[in-house]
Parts: structure tokens; C-alpha cells; sequence
């Protein structure tokens, strides 16, 4: 982190930006175009994430226009399937193969989407709540420690006492408590429970019935990925840092590493090309090339497609109302596998939305509490 001459602090998401992240949209592709010849002349044993979806959209036209113009060996692209994919998405993998005569292939999880929330739980907010809350679930600890550490005069004791307690639950002790593992408060990162306004009294007040977790991202990505991927001298994908969440936080790198290149502890390079591709720059690149997206966009509606039903998309919910009339199926099947959390999270928003009520009716009339 480092200030600027307004004295704000900025992440180096920020500070370290690349020259051609500021320029006009034209001059900011033609740069990107330039970045991915090179990077694909150093690297040309590479492999690229096709989702199906607007970012990957864009990624794999301006590959394939840079690859050409310079006659540079083809990419392998491939399609990581969870189990849970819209008809549109799985339609819209076949148009862009015939559109740039590439190959995408398919690849399936051996533990598919509904068998990894059965076994697991289903996600619930982000992946960091859905993590820390698996752990609390699993080792059983109650929500009351939050007070225990609150209380406590001696933070770092308490801590110890609790690591004691209930071993091998740092993650939830952590997550409860709103500390580290040295017993430090940090109440103002993303990795605590207050990060989310009043879900602490929320879940005292309703606890979940069901599991919580975020595996199933783990065994229908991460892992698939991993399996796929290994032997590929570089691996493409399409993260912007407009999406936000994880995908805006700086990363651990070497002194070769950028913001969208960089080398991971095993030696394979990890390329974002449109890192610096703004919801703007998207606009103009789909209009000036006559990009078409997925019927997901262009006939339902859908904003951003990602894991199909996610239960940690905020508009999960909205979005299969959007896919209903196109794709009855894929919704009733999105409801059996995350329906407890899209019913858990309704009732999060309305206690929050009237825990924010109370407190403007107070800050309004304070005699009135």
C-alpha cells in the first residue's frame, strides 16, 4: 500500500499500473496486442481458460487476431464444465470454435456440483465467509467466543486459550473473534466476520441448518484446472480487475512480476492480458469488432454468467429469474443444489435492511430509543 498527495492510501493494484492501463481504449488493445505476442513468443507452450462468457469472449478474439498477425504457434484453450452449465453457455462454446476454427475442449470435474455440495455445503456470501464458516461448523464453535475474545483484558491469552480449546480451527476462531492467530484484533479486513454489517447478530439470531462451504468451487475448478493445466509453460485467463473481490488484490510477486504476468512458486507463468480492461474498454473492443456474447447476454439478459447459479453472486437469485423462460431446467437445478443458501441470504438481506432502518430512525430521533 502507498499514499498519494491526498494523502489516501491505494493497493498496488493502483500505484503499479502499467502506462497502457490509462490510455484511450484503441491505443489500450493495440498495446495488450503487443503484450500478448511477446508473451506468447517467450511462452508458446500455453494453455487458455474459455468460460463462455463476455470476458473470455474478448480474450479469445484478441488472442487469435495477435496469434495470426504474427503466424505464432496455436493456443489450447479449454472449458472447465461443473455439472451446471446454461444450454446457452455450452451452445455459445461451439459458435466461437467454428467463428476461429480453434478447439476447445471440455473438461468435467470427477466430483461434480451437486455431488460436492451434497458431501460439503453450498456456498454462502464470498468464499472467505463460506470457508471460515465451514470450519466453524465442522469443529462446532459457538458463536458466543466472539464475546469471550471481546471481553477478554488480555487478547493474546484468550486467543491462546481458544487455539487450545479447539485445535486446528484457526480459520473460524479468527473469523468469529475479528483477530489473528497471535491475538491481535483486525476488524477491518475482509477475512472477519463484522466485514459483513450485522451478519454476526444474524447468525445468532438464525443459525444456519445447513452446511456451508465453498468446495464445490474447489473440485469443479481449481482442482480440474490444476489436472488440466500442469505442463503448459503458461496458463491464460481472463480476470479483470474491474470484476473486483479476490481477482482486485495484489498478488505476491517475483521481481520479473506484473499485475497481469507473473511467475508462480513451480516455475509456470500466469498471464491476465485483460487485467487492465475496463467495463468502457469492453464496450468499445464488442461494438468495433462485432463481437457477439452468448444468448446468456444478448436474448436473457444476464450481466455477468460466471458458475452458473453461484449462491455467492448477490444477484444469483435475480439471474435465474432472467434464465427462467429460456431454461426452466438449469433453474429448478440451481434451487436443489443451492436453494438453502438463496433462501438463508434473503433472510440475511432482511435483517440487515431492518438493522439499517432502526438505526436511521434513531440517528433521526435518538429519544426515541
Amino acid at each position: 500500500m502507498q499514499d498519494n498527495k491526498k494523502g489516501e492510501f491505494r493497493s498496488r493494484v493502483y500505484t503499479d499500473r502499467p502506462s497502457y492501463a490509462d490510455l484511450p481504449s484503441p491505443a489500450k488493445f493495440q498495446a495488450i496486442m503487443g503484450i500478448i505476442m511477446t508473451r506468447l513468443t517467450q511462452h508458446p507452450n500455453a494453455i487458455c481458460s474459455i468460460s463462455g462468457g463476455s470476458d473470455s469472449d474478448i480474450l479469445l478474439d484478441i488472442i487469435e487476431r495477435s496469434r495470426r498477425m504474427v503466424s505464432l504457434p496455436e493456443v489450447k484453450y479449454c472449458f472447465f464444465n461443473t455439472g451446471l452449465e446454461m444450454a446457452a453457455t455450452k451452445r455459445h462454446i461451439k459458435e466461437l470454435e467454428e467463428k476461429y476454427s480453434v478447439i476447445i475442449t471440455e473438461h468435467r470435474p470427477k466430483k461434480n456440483i451437486v455431488i460436492a455440495t451434497r458431501e460439503h455445503g453450498q456456498p454462502f456470501v464470498s468464499k472467505i465467509v463460506s470457508t471460515a464458516m465451514e470450519c466453524v461448523q465442522r469443529k462446532g464453535l459457538p458463536f458466543s467466543i466472539k464475546e469471550e475474545y471481546g471481553n477478554a483484558e488480555d487478547k493474546a491469552a484468550k486467543r491462546q486459550e481458544l487455539r487450545e480449546r479447539y485445535p486446528k480451527s484457526e480459520v473460524g476462531i479468527n473469523f468469529l473473534c475479528g483477530c489473528n492467530s497471535a491475538g491481535e484484533p483486525r476488524p477491518n479486513i475482509q477475512l472477519v466476520i463484522n466485514s459483513s454489517p450485522y451478519m454476526y447478530e444474524y447468525m445468532v439470531a438464525n443459525p444456519p441448518q445447513f452446511k456451508i462451504s465453498a468446495r464445490c468451487c474447489d473440485y469443479c475448478k481449481k482442482q480440474v484446472a490444476h489436472r488440466v493445466q500442469k505442463g503448459y509453460d503458461m496458463v491464460i485467463t481472463g480476470e479483470r480487475r474491474d470484476e473486483g473481490g479476490m481477482r482486485s488484490v495484489p498478488r505476491s510477486e517475483n521481481a520479473n512480476g506484473t499485475m497481469c504476468f507473473y511467475e508462480q512458486s513451480g516455475g509456470q507463468f500466469r498471464f491476465r492480458p485483460l487485467y487492465y480492461v475496463s467495463d468502457a474498454d469492453k464496450a468499445w473492443y464488442k461494438e468495433h469488432y462485432g463481437i457477439r456474447y452468448s444468448d446468456a447476454y444478448e436474448v436473457y439478459g444476464l450481466k455477468r454468467t460466471g458458475c452458473c447459479g453461484c449462491a455467492i453472486s448477490a444477484r444469483a437469485v435475480e439471474d435465474l429469474e432472467k434464465i427462467r423462460p429460456f431454461e426452466p431446467n438449469v433453474v429448478k437445478a440451481a434451487w436443489a443444489i443451492f436453494g438453502d443458501s438463496y433462501r438463508y441470504r434473503q433472510g440475511y438481506n432482511d435483517f440487515k435492511a431492518a438493522k439499517r432502518a432502526e438505526s436511521r430512525a434513531t440517528e433521526k430521533n435518538p429519544l426515541a430509543g
